[in-house]
């Protein structure tokens, strides 16, 4: 149960980052906003949170869920016309997400009934 509270949490925060982000600096509709949002949290829980972090702590994974969410974001523009990014969305969107997830991990990291302790 804890782990499914902590998945809300990241989808909730990665949600508001790319709504304020592509949302409302960008004017993208709302349903490619709430795709990007969860498609970069499942990445970045699979990816960043059961690999990553293990294996080479909590500043690399932090950086690098960042990174992935702005990829992410960038493979959907590249895919739908409808949804608009640019270079200094991007980079704001991996620096908000790269610093929520680095309190997200001190959490991770601290509670034992949390993946991916």
């Amino acid at each position: 149960m804890n782990t499914i509270s902590a998945l809300l949490v990241k989808f909730v925060m990665t949600f508001l980052a790319t709504w304020v982000v592509f949302g409302i600096i960008l004017d993208n509709p709302l349903s490619y906003v709430t795709l990007v949002a969860l498609l970069a949290t499942a990445v970045n829980y699979i990816l960043g949170d059961l690999v990553v972090l293990p294996k080479f702590g909590n500043l690399v994974a932090a950086s690098g869920d960042g990174i992935m969410g702005a990829l992410t974001a960038y493979i959907v523009a590249i895919i739908s016309p409808v949804f608009n990014t640019s270079f200094t969305t991007l980079a704001l969107f991996a620096v908000s997400i790269g610093v929520f997830e680095f309190f997200f991990h001190k959490y991770l990291l601290r509670e034992e009934q949390v993946a991916p302790n």
